[in-house]
């Protein structure tokens, strides 16, 4: 446990400023993430160190194609997330929240030291806050990125977010983030608010801010048959990321029934489809997700065509981009490659 930045004392009770939902939170309760709580008038970070994941990832699982293809990320995650997504994917750690500041939260114990050692030894080249909502482990988060600039440690720290975090937070990270693959997860505030318990508006603020200040931004989309992938939503979310910066790779993901909803698969047609849609919008990297093989892996120079980074699944099988750039035409290529 460790007492938080992120809060205001307001009428005996304490506000929360790490996300929109600016929860007020009274003493021995916890915030809607259930990882937050008051505990004698401060806010404590509860789940501080508690990491309930440890793993060493292809980067392309985050997925990130335009940052340090074919390298590895020590990917770490405690319980609890901001947002109630009825789809969520990893709901077992992510819907796991403590009721009252006084209840156990499950994990093991890391220190920021363990975890830059760690990624070190598994020759790592990043660090990635994932699998759950690393806005509410982010004061964690960055002592581990403060620990690594301060003392020299060559690695890169990522965000795999949902990008529903307040501006406070999104200042604290300023120079110390390096990447962060968003959702947006649609253009409709309404989905937002029926599926993940929350706003449009924060994310879209996320990621404008975010590509602003430097961070390398990705955007990913499950495109959810009935509910997120109409013709018209998807040009909406091509054209904002295009309004942003056309050179923002977009992957369209393939849904499967989990969680709390229960519809089927996306069919492989709407994922090209959404594709098209984004290609036409302007949008140069337009990738598919959760179709291995499929064509819409692969990184083509939005110039000369060629193709430049050839996937499968997780793997790079061939990475023709140097110093940043097509090895063919000399076209600058959006991202940090490595040769």
């Amino acid at each position: 446990m460790l007492k938080s930045i992120f809060y205001k004392e307001e009428n005996e009770k304490i506000r929360c400023t790490l996300c929109p939902h600016s929860c007020l939170i009274r003493e021995g309760d916890v915030g809607v993430c259930g990882v937050r709580g008051n505990v004698k008038g401060e806010l404590i970070a509860l789940n501080y160190g508690k990491l309930v994941a440890v793993h060493n990832d292809p980067i392309e699982k985050k997925p990130l194609f335009h940052f340090l293809p074919g390298s590895s990320s020590l990917s770490i995650a405690t319980m609890g997330c901001n947002l109630f997504c009825l789809n969520c994917q990893n709901y077992s750690i992510s819907q796991l929240r403590a009721e009252s500041a006084n209840d156990k939260i499950y994990g093991e114990y890391y220190s920021p030291e363990d975890i830059a050692d760690i990624a070190l030894k598994n020759g790592s080249q990043s660090i990635s806050y994932t699998y759950t909502e690393p806005t509410i482990f982010s004061d964690y988060a960055l002592d581990i990125m403060r620990l690594s600039r301060n003392r020299g440690i060559n690695l890169s720290h990522i965000f795999v977010t949902n990008g529903y975090m307040s501006d406070a937070l999104i200042d604290s990270l300023t120079g110390l983030l390096d990447a962060a693959n968003i959702d947006l997860k649609s253009y409709s505030d309404e989905f937002y608010k029926k599926n993940c318990g929350a706003g449009l508006g924060p994310v879209l603020n996320t990621i404008k801010r975010f590509y602003k200040l430097g961070i390398h931004v990705e955007i990913t989309t499950l495109l959810i048959p009935t509910l997120n992938d109409s013709d018209k939503e998807l040009r909406q979310i091509a054209e904002f990321i295009a309004s942003v910066n056309p050179d923002i790779p977009w992957h369209i993901s393939r849904y499967h029934p989990d969680y709390k909803l229960d519809i089927s698969p996306t069919p492989a047609g709407s994922i090209e489809r959404a594709r098209e849609i984004g290609i036409k919008a302007g949008l140069k990297f337009v990738y598919s997700g959760n179709i291995w093989g499929d064509e819409g892996e692969n990184t083509f120079c939005p110039n000369c065509k060629k193709l430049l980074v050839k996937r499968i699944g997780f793997s790079v099988l061939e990475n023709n981009v140097k110093a940043s750039s097509c090895k063919f035409c000399k076209t600058k290529i959006y991202g940090r490659f490595t040769e």
